[in-house]
């Protein structure tokens, strides 16, 4: 068991919804595009798969496709979408379950590798990342920059959603590098809102890549968006295709 927190059945059930604009052709077109191009003819294994918001449309692509989730709940709402046989799921962490076969890709989407929450366990998913790989094969990595070049001195806590449903905000930790984001989320017609928060260890892209060095994979891109635009001083968040050596 790593210290990622483990996603409960509320949480679960209520994720597809809450992730409805993510899960939509425009947003997730580009992404499947890309992964799919880099699985070419060969297996595709997500990281932390969740409900399968990513993974089960590229199965629908053609491409075949395994997971590994930490959370039992996340896992049994991707069931009921799709049959073992076809999408298998293993229940473990990312860091060191190891499932059979190789891989001519391992991705890990939407900011997930913060979920382990020491500079070690990140290491060890990107050294269980390229356990998986066959030679030549690659691990695609999404994630944001941090946000701390909007920290003036003295504040702690910067806004990334003020909505009419959502209000969201992150706080930060500077010498753990621990982000805490706290959601207050509007639901029901009574007006209320639900608070949640979740703990991420945030990681710059240097480190990224040095943890990929030290697994033994070396940076073969890094561009802002999937859709290939540049990654730049502003972007504000990365892919980073990392290949393992033939």
């Amino acid at each position: 068991m790593t210290s990622s927190e483990l996603w409960t059945r509320a949480t679960a059930e209520r994720y597809d919804d809450e992730e409805a604009e993510r899960s939509s052709a425009a947003v997730l077109g580009p992404a499947l595009a890309f992964l799919a191009e880099l699985a070419g003819d060969g297996r595709a294994l997500e990281f932390a798969i969740g409900t399968g918001r990513v993974g089960i449309p590229l199965r629908e692509r053609g491409v075949p496709v395994a997971g590994i989730e930490l959370s039992e709940h996340m896992a049994a709402v991707l069931r009921c979408k799709i049959d073992e046989s076809t999408l298998p799921v293993t229940i473990g962490d990312m860091a060191t379950t190891v499932v059979s076969g190789g891989f001519t890709l391992v991705y890990l989407v939407y900011n997930t590798i913060t979920n382990l929450l020491t500079q070690d366990e990140q290491v060890e998913c990107f050294r269980n990342a390229a356990r998986h790989l066959e030679p030549g094969g690659r691990f695609v990595i999404e994630l944001d920059v941090p946000p701390l070049r909007f920290l003036p001195p003295g504040q702690v806590a910067v806004p990334f959603d003020v909505s009419e449903r959502h209000l969201g905000f992150d706080t930060f930790d500077l010498v753990e590098q621990i982000l805490v984001s706290h959601h207050f989320t509007r639901d029901g017609a009574d007006g209320r809102y639900r608070r949640g928060n979740c703990r991420q260890r945030y990681a710059w892209p240097a480190e990224l890549d040095l943890m990929a060095r030290i697994a033994g994979l070396e940076l073969e891109s890094r561009v802002a968006d999937w859709d290939g635009s540049p990654f730049a001083q502003d972007s504000a968040k990365h892919i980073s295709v990392w290949r393992k050596p033939a």
